[in-house]
């Protein structure tokens, strides 16, 4: 058996990791800009914001530790080529099509700009010394797991918890009195589909119930649910505390900004309040190990995975080349863009990956799998509509749907198709 004082102290470490992991560019931006646009109620954007986030990361955390950590088994419940795509659509949205370039993105907009200016010369170099900084490091995933949770992830955390307080004691400005002129609810809410960071949770198991594996420790599975999920509650409330200072930051700023302010702005602009020209010094740093942290897991997690799927016919190493390079073509492009790119797909894929999270904790209880693919597809299906509704075609009819305004309205359709699939015959998993 395992003493007490190791498993506290193997929890902390892998709570870090965890937090690091999820602690991105996307954390790290979203909230001051969602305290500038809700204003006086920058703290239900907050808690609606911290939900849709954290809140389903960790129980997608889980439901990933309920079926062994393998992401597989659950995406494999709407059909076997299905789950892999929606599976393969999962890492590759975290991965190198948006959710990687974005950290490069905004280490570069956030490190580098500010002190050397913003050109395709300094983008190309700056994201071709931060990917390969990131290739060394992924090289050894169980390596790479114990420096972000000794090091590099308690750096990280206490710049930030400096900058909350030196914000909180010298506020950039009052929080306006005004009522926001959005859904803050919903603003919440997209704002935290944003961040992958529920996409990341089914991924990340890959690799953080490897690297526990592989410590060789915890070979009990109880054991191994025990320190994962104690693992996923700290990085949640670290996660907690952060996105609380920051919203509060960016509501301060509510009175002198406006929502046509780019994020990475709006973050730059309040470090150098507190701090001053050396403030940004200081942001740069500590983007940077968020960054960091985070791309190094996702670059990991994309290679695992694709040649897991290949069966090893692709090795981990060449993946994690193709990957990087990949990442230094996209990253190029712009982070605005990058978001603005990743929010019509992120509102399809989310829906169907959360009711299968949510799902998979009633498996036993359900026995025909097309309750899982009508659900889930149901989900994915009408979310679509919403997308193509908002962007080009408008359809009416989306707008009087149940919990349209919070943006949850796929949650009826999902529910009535997964009773339709209740009472259709199950037939083979393909």
């Amino acid at each position: 058996m395992l003493k007490q004082n190791k498993l506290i102290k193997d929890i902390l470490i892998l709570g870090f990791a965890i937090f690091s992991m999820y602690f991105g560019a996307g954390n790290i931006i979203f909230p001051p800009y969602l305290g500038l646009s809700s204003t006086n109620d920058w703290g239900i954007a907050f808690v609606s914001y911290f939900i849709a986030d954290i809140g389903f990361a960790t129980l997608a955390m889980f439901a990933l530790l309920k079926v062994g950590g393998h992401i597989e088994y659950l995406t494999h419940k709407i059909g076997t080529i299905a789950g892999i795509l929606l599976t393969s659509s999962i890492i590759l949205s975290i991965g190198p099509l948006i959710a990687l370039p974005r950290t490069g993105a905004t280490t570069y907009e956030m490190l580098v700009v500010p002190f050397f200016g913003d050109n395709l010369t300094n983008s190309i170099i700056t994201s071709v010394i931060y990917y390969g900084l990131i290739l060394i490091f992924t090289l050894k995933p169980t390596t790479m797991i114990e420096i972000l949770g000794k090091f590099l992830t308690p750096a990280l955390f206490i710049g930030l918890i400096i900058v909350i307080i030196k914000g909180i004691v010298t506020p950039f400005g009052d929080v306006s009195s005004a009522q926001s002129t959005k859904n803050v609810i919903l603003e919440g809410m997209l704002a935290g589909y944003q961040t992958l960071d529920v996409l990341a949770a089914l991924a990340f198991g890959i690799i953080i119930i490897k690297a526990v594996s592989d410590k060789g420790e915890y070979e009990s599975p109880i054991l191994r649910y025990k320190l994962i999920g104690y693992a996923s509650i700290v990085a949640a409330i670290f996660i907690f505390i952060i996105y609380f200072g920051l919203t509060y930051l960016g509501a301060t700023t509510s009175t002198t900004y406006t929502v046509d302010i780019e994020r990475a702005s709006l973050l730059n602009n309040i470090i150098f309040h507190l701090f001053g020209s050396a403030g940004n010094l200081l942001l740069g740093i500590i983007v940077f190990l968020a960054c960091f942290t985070t791309g190094s897991a996702l670059t990991s997690l994309t290679a695992e995975y694709f040649s897991k799927l290949s069966h090893r016919r692709i090795s981990y190493t060449t993946l994690i080349f193709v990957v990087t390079i990949f990442s230094i073509i996209i990253t190029n492009i712009g982070l605005e863009f990058i978001i603005s790119f990743a929010s019509p797909i992120l509102a399809v894929v989310y829906p169907g990956a959360i009711v299968l999270v949510i799902l998979i904790f009633f498996e036993k209880s359900i026995k025909n799998d097309n309750i899982y693919k009508f659900a889930s597809f149901g989900a994915m299906g009408f979310s679509l509509l919403e997308v193509i509704s908002e962007k080009t075609l408008h359809i009416e009819f989306l707008s009087k749907m149940p919990l349209h305004e919070y943006g949850f309205s796929w949650i009826l359709v999902s529910i009535i198709f997964g009773i339709i699939g209740a009472f259709i015959p199950q037939k083979d998993n393909l």
